[in-house]
């Protein structure tokens, strides 16, 4: 099994553009997503529609594809890099790396790579669960996607996704929403996904379903068309940048730890 690192990287973005090349303390946020995916992937290719970013990616050693402007979603991205990089390879995983997560750490990739020993295994994805130490507002955010787990370990570590929400699940009826967070049961998607080379060709061709319509989440279409997703929890969190504001946090960040 080959494992190939794809990052989708859009010039515009309506909150904040131009995000991949912003400088995070002497390096753009594009070389510090590939880099860190490095550490766990043989090969990593940046997935982007803007020449800027292509010229970037190269100007630091980086391997880069040039793919159409219109695609409506990331994933549909990765698939034409895979073409453009692996062909009809069928013995291949691709993972599918946020360009805007310069913090991401190898040992969430290599959860994700090991859902693949399963071979029956078609697509995974990464979750963390909530502590004690979120707030409330944390567990409420609607921009921060919960999952709902069907665990197949005594550890829970791994299992299947049951549903995706924006809204908080599970609820908790008869306790107090204070003490939600000391119960255990509430997961954080982390957006990382990754696919069998041939179930990516396959879901990228899947119309839109009414839940992912509703949520506004792309990977409900694939569990309502059948597509069974596989977890994997980790406790690492790394920090996404969508917002000016999150990028001063990010450069703070850094700074503190030098």
């Amino acid at each position: 099994m080959q494992y190939i690192g794809i990052i989708p990287a859009r010039y515009a973005s309506t909150r904040f553009p131009g995000k991949p090349l912003v400088d995070i303390d002497g390096k753009p946020m594009i070389q510090r997503v590939y880099e860190q995916a490095k550490k766990s992937l043989e090969r990593v290719v940046v997935a982007t529609d803007d020449e800027r970013i292509f010229d970037t990616v190269r100007s630091f050693g980086g391997e880069a594809v040039m793919t159409r402007a219109d695609h409506k979603c990331g994933t549909d991205r990765c698939l034409e890099a895979m073409e453009k990089t692996i062909g009809e390879a069928t013995d291949a995983v691709v993972i599918n790396i946020q360009g805007d997560e310069p913090f991401i750490q190898p040992e969430q990739i290599d959860a994700i790579k090991r859902c693949f020993a399963d071979e029956s295994t078609q697509i995974a994805t990464l979750v963390k669960p909530y502590t004690e130490e979120d707030s409330l507002a944390d567990l409420e955010n609607p921009n921060t996607p919960k999952v709902a787990i069907a665990f197949d370990d005594d550890q829970r570590q791994t299992g299947t996704a049951l549903l995706f929400s924006r809204s908080v699940i599970p609820y908790l009826r008869g306790i107090d929403k204070q003490d939600w967070l000391k119960q255990g049961l509430h997961y954080r998607h982390i957006g990382m996904y990754a696919y069998k080379a041939q179930t990516l060709r396959q879901i990228t061709r899947l119309p839109q379903t009414p839940l992912e319509k509703a949520e506004s989440l792309e990977q409900l279409r694939w569990l309502e068309h059948g597509y069974p997703i596989r977890v994997a929890v980790c406790n690492t969190y790394s920090m996404g940048i969508d917002t000016p504001d999150d990028l001063a946090q990010a450069i703070a960040y850094l700074q503190q730890r030098q």
